[in-house]
């Protein structure tokens, strides 16, 4: 497996694409747009009956799954897993906290929350599954469940596939895909047919769980456009909706990760904190502030019970339009936003990935439910006392509408319900160009640079399948398309658990391994004088002299230990990068190769090196270290000056315990 970490990008060709998973999805998904198109009707009962069997026959399968994903990352953030880094032990994170928190918050959960912050609380009020409608008993039920719905169960599906999907490609360079996460269990099949398959489902599920979250965005911009500038509501007019926006995030997909994605989402953030702040000030604030620590409190405090309830001894209909609704869709979506999320997490350590993503949208989520949930609820209340219900009869006729007839109580509704329009499309652009990324990454084998026109494809067939969903049956077939999608791929994700816990096992078994291991004493190693030994230690190379050492002394040693390799039967391999580094991988067939390389790196030269040089001079000033690598990533020691023999005595040292790691393992 050569070294390509760090390397300079090559130019993007023409196609890339895995032949199996990109025609195979793109077939499936064709068929289905001519089944909801030609057949309309047949397609809307096919999804009612569906849906239905799930709900009898499988919640409990969907239930037991979602509380094992939250399990498990959460045991891995603990234990002693929780140290391992999602990338080479050397690698720093690309993002900072903000822009990573605005990125998977605008890809996880956007659209969701605006169509679901007011209407989930307020028909959970007047039509509670327990209590008595329009009671303060069903005031708190229904923050309770709203609170269950969008907590860190969603979550915790997440950063378990983003956990599986960076750790076996940047720390382990595998392919950016579904099926690296099987690599401990199957190997190299990965590439063959059962990884296509796994990869095919990945794709279809991201494609229906986006298209969903499409479909209602599409709704509420529709709801919105009508209050603001009377713009029809109906069919005809949100497919219109759906082509303009599709195409502006083909735009914003074209613009790539940096400049379009990442900008849109802090955007988001922005119009969200605006709403927010806006809806927390002239709405009831103290009791906000005080249901908010009290709904964060009864969530805590009723998390393992919620987690099992399937209502089996007094079955309601209920669950299946809600609970294992947003199951199937957190699950639909965790290719997409997981692999979304991976893509944005290199160098952060599995407890660091777990808290952030677990802790910091599901904070901000719980604010936002609570402000925009309790407001509503409590304008619902007032009504009740005086004997209307227009905000109810309105969210219980269109859940659409539930967030522009909520602000309609506030001063300056107009520019409110303005900007959450606004909100919305962006929501809805982030979601679209971040699906066709994630898309293209799967369709692709997991390549990283692909052309344009791929990109733009997914992105245009989302729009269309969220049309087509919507022409066979509105919302009730969004939802029937997230939660079958998800059934085969919840199934997928204990397997993929499993992978992920096999190999995180096999790192804390090599690194007690490596520390344990005893090496072969070298008695033939001279004494170097200590005069030449503080002149290395306090000598800052610049980068020519250690590629020059790199090339004259260690690529020959390296060479020579492949040579002896080679003459004793084991096949083994040198090369060189771009940057200056060498390696050499010694191959072990099925069992874990052994990888060594050297390769430059810089830093900043010490203060007290530099007394008589200015500030500017300073900051420009640099050295280099010849820096071993292996398989994990950087070792922190530097062999600058070291002789050929140095050399290859350290090679030795570290092929013997990765030999003797390798006998642990058997």
């Amino acid at each position: 497996m050569a070294d390509q970490s760090e390397s300079t990008p090559e130019r993007t060709p023409s196609v890339v694409i895995n032949p199996p998973v990109f025609f195979g999805s793109a077939i499936l998904i064709l068929a289905f747009v001519l089944y909801a198109v030609v057949a309309p009707d047949h397609a809307e009962g096919v999804f009612n009956a569906v849906q239905g069997w799930i709900t009898d026959s499988a919640a409990w399968f969907y239930m037991v799954a979602v509380a094992a994903y939250l399990l498990f990352v959460v045991l891995l953030a603990v234990s002693g897993y929780g140290q391992i880094k999602l990338g080479p032990d050397h690698s720093e994170p690309d993002y900072s906290y903000l822009s990573w928190f605005a990125m998977l918050f605008s890809a996880g959960m956007g659209i969701g929350l605006m169509f679901f912050g007011v209407a989930e609380p307020v028909m959970h009020f007047v039509d509670p599954p327990v209590e008595e409608a329009g009671s303060m008993a069903a005031a708190r039920e229904a923050m309770k469940i709203t609170f269950f719905h969008w907590g860190i169960h969603a979550w915790a599906i997440y950063a378990l596939v983003a956990l599986a999907l960076a750790y076996f490609s940047f720390r382990h360079r595998l392919p950016l895909a579904i099926r690296s996460a099987l690599y401990p269990l199957i190997g190299d099949r990965i590439y063959g047919w059962p990884g296509h398959v796994v990869d095919t489902f990945a794709v279809l599920s991201t494609m229906f769980g986006v298209a969903t979250s499409l479909g209602i965005g599409v709704l509420q911009i529709n709801a919105g456009l009508n209050y603001l500038f009377d713009v029809p509501e109906g069919l005809y007019s949100q497919i219109i909706l759906i082509g303009v926006i599709t195409l502006i995030a083909t735009v914003s997909v074209v613009l790539g990760l940096d400049r379009g994605i990442r900008r849109l989402s802090e955007l988001n953030l922005v119009l969200a904190a605006v709403l927010l702040v806006f809806v927390l000030i002239v709405g009831p604030t103290a009791m906000l502030l005080q249901t908010s620590v009290q709904n964060t409190g009864t969530y805590l405090s009723d998390i393992v019970y919620r987690t099992f309830n399937l209502y089996a001894y007094e079955p309601r209909d209920w669950i299946g339009g809600w609970t294992l609704f947003y199951w199937g869709w957190w699950i639909a979506w965790s290719p997409f936003v997981g692999m979304f999320i991976a893509r944005i997490s290199r160098g952060r350590t599995i407890r660091e990935f777990v808290l952030g993503v677990l802790c910091v949208p599901v904070g901000f989520t719980f604010i936002w439910l609570t402000v925009f949930g309790n407001t509503a609820i409590s304008l619902v209340q007032g009504e009740m006392l005086e004997g209307v219900s227009g905000l109810a009869d309105q969210v219980l006729e269109n859940e659409a509408i539930a967030l522009f007839a909520f602000l309609e109580n506030f001063p300056w509704a107009g520019l409110m319900s303005l900007v959450a329009t606004m909100l919305v499309v962006t929501f809805f652009v982030t979601s679209s160009d971040s699906g066709s990324l994630v898309i293209d990454m799967l369709t692709s084998g997991g390549a990283k640079n692909t052309p344009t026109w791929q990109r733009v494809f997914w992105a245009v067939s989302e729009g269309v399948v969220a049309a087509a969903l919507l022409v066979a049956g509105g919302l009730v077939a969004l939802q029937t398309a997230a939660i079958v999608s998800a059934f085969p791929f919840a199934m997928i994700l204990l397997v993929v658990a499993w992978g992920l816990y096999r190999a995180l096992h096999i790192e804390i078994v090599k690194r007690g391994s490596l520390r344990e291991a005893i090496v072969m004493p070298d008695s033939s190693r001279s004494p170097i004088p200590w005069q030449k030994r503080l002149a290395n230690v306090v000598r800052f190379p610049k980068r020519a002299e250690v590629l020059s050492y790199i090339q004259q002394v260690v690529k020959p040693a390296l060479g020579e230990m492949s040579r002896e390799l080679k003459q004793r039967g084991i096949e083994s391999t040198v090369a060189d990068g771009e940057d200056g580094r060498v390696w050499i991988e010694v191959h072990h067939e099925a069992e874990t190769d052994f990888f060594y390389s050297v390769r430059p790196r810089s830093y900043a030269v010490p203060a007290f090196v530099m007394r008589d040089t200015s500030h500017e001079e300073r900051e420009e000033m640099h050295y280099y270290r010849a820096e071993v690598h292996l398989q994990e990533g950087s070792q922190d020691y530097d062999i600058m000056g070291w002789t050929k023999e140095q050399v290859l005595t350290d090679v030795l040292n570290q092929y013997e315990r990765h030999m003797h790691f390798l006998h642990q393992l058997r």
